[in-house]
């Protein structure tokens, strides 16, 4: 199998286990990246072997995952100020322009801080490498956004994840024991 054939089924596996995607988004994101001499009739036909694969996993799932977990954690902080964007962007520049652009969509004051984890976290999640969370303060503010990052670890250790994070906030918030197990979307 050439070295394009491996990457591709490696993002196929992201986007099917990340579990944001439908089979038909996966479809459109091997167009996106499919190059000259890639076994195009494998990785098309892989995707919905992969699909099959993650919903028979599914059924052995605990009903509460550690991405339900993140889920009330992020839900817990928005009613704290704090917006939380699952898969934002594909970089850490990525998300907090998506940050700022769902903030934007909200009244002054609605938000004090954001936290996010993008699509390079995921993939490093998916493959079993823990998940990587970032923060800012909505005005950049170094002490601030410290006081986003301390109720980002205060909200995590409450749910029971055990962090990797050396207090200083420049530094992102690491969960290193992250399973990821995001249920398919309905209707895929």
């Amino acid at each position: 199998m050439s070295d394009v054939d491996c990457y591709i089924l490696d993002a196929i596996k992201v986007h099917v286990w990340g579990g944001f995607d439908s089979p038909g988004d996966v479809q459109k994101m091997i167009s996106d990246i499919l190059e000259d001499g890639a076994n195009e009739k494998m990785l098309r036909s892989s995707v919905d072997i992969e699909f099959e694969k993650k919903l028979k996993a599914e059924k052995d799932w605990p009903s509460l995952t550690d991405v339900d977990r993140l889920d009330a954690v992020f839900k817990a902080l928005r009613s704290k100020g704090i917006l939380c964007l699952h898969n934002a962007g594909y970089t850490m520049s990525d998300g907090h322009c998506d940050a700022n652009e769902e903030i934007a969509n909200y009244p002054k004051g609605t938000f004090y801080g954001y936290c996010f984890y993008h699509g390079q976290d995921l993939e490093r999640a998916v493959f079993g490498h823990g998940l990587m969370l970032a923060y800012d303060h909505v005005d950049v503010d170094v002490p601030d956004k410290y006081r986003v990052a301390l109720s980002i670890k205060d909200e995590l250790e409450k749910t029971g994840f055990v962090l990797e994070w050396d207090g200083s906030a420049d530094k992102r918030i690491n969960i290193p024991k992250f399973e990821w197990k995001n249920r398919t979307l309905s209707g895929n």
